[in-house]
């Protein structure tokens, strides 16, 4: 718990300055985390890191990762993310020619899959942080997050008795998921109070609710993928907490949605 709490503050004082400040650093830092992202994903499916598919797998959930106009100015004015991370796709089907099925198409598909999920995940990261009203829209998404986690945690402890989905993680339980989807929406809602967000509060809060919803689907399809790779954690880099899939295991699916409901 001491390892857990130590890394817990020194994870925090590092990243709240960055996501307060926003910018370019926290467009790195999105990128930064990307990469680590697609790192534990092939060290749970024992990959070789020192390989070529890696490198473009990091390469096409970078293409991903990185701001809308970072490609302006040194590719044709056509070209966008989706363009450049086509590109990456391709070329890891390309190796599984190269290598003569050493590295197959089922191979290249969950670097695809990685790619899409790790990198349009991050990119929404600094892309909801540096839109216009973009702090207090992130806040509302990282509350609506965390206070389902907690609560969904500290209810399903307590109260919890008839599990959500055993087979896939057998801790969750239904009291908890329900626990979590209320306070969420109690807590967003004390917070839109203060904050106005876009919308008017009865639909940011369906919003809200939506967004709980696939918070913990995210949270399950990681222990999904982490139960087929027969791993506890995604990796080691935060000790205590797991990897950094671990932490944004609900992010990389909700921050995504602030777009599709036209928050940014």
């Amino acid at each position: 718990m001491k390892q857990r709490v130590i890394t817990a503050v020194i994870a925090l004082a590092i990243f709240i300055p960055i996501l307060y400040f926003g910018g370019i650093w926290l467009e790195v830092a999105a990128a930064v985390l990307a990469a680590v992202g697609v790192f534990e994903i092939y060290i749970m499916r024992k990959r070789i890191i020192v390989s070529i598919d890696f490198i473009l797998t990091i390469l096409g959930t970078l293409a991903l990762a990185v701001p809308v106009n970072f490609y302006r100015g040194w590719t044709p004015n056509s070209f966008s993310r989706l363009d450049i991370f086509y590109i990456f796709a391709v070329l890891l089907m390309i190796v599984t020619v190269l290598t003569k099925n050493k590295f197959n198409f089922e191979d290249a598909a969950v670097s695809v899959i990685s790619m899409i999920y790790i990198g349009t995940g991050f990119h929404y990261l600094a892309s909801v942080r540096n839109s216009s009203g973009g702090l207090g829209l992130l806040m509302f998404a990282l509350i609506v997050v965390w206070s389902t986690d907690i609560f969904a945690y500290t209810f399903g402890r307590k109260i919890g008795k008839h599990k959500l989905w055993p087979a896939i993680s057998p801790n969750k339980t239904w009291e908890g998921t329900i626990a979590g989807v209320i306070s969420a929406l109690v807590l967003s809602g004390v917070y839109m109070y203060f904050v106005p967000q876009k919308y008017s509060m009865v639909t940011m809060l369906l919003i809200a609710l939506v967004l709980s919803a696939f918070g913990q689907m995210g949270d399950l399809i990681e222990s999904a993928y982490k139960r087929y790779y027969k791993v506890k954690d995604s990796g080691n880099i935060l000790p205590g907490h797991g990897g950094i899939l671990d932490r944004f295991d609900s992010m990389l699916i909700v921050l995504p949605l602030l777009h599709v409901f036209g928050l940014v």
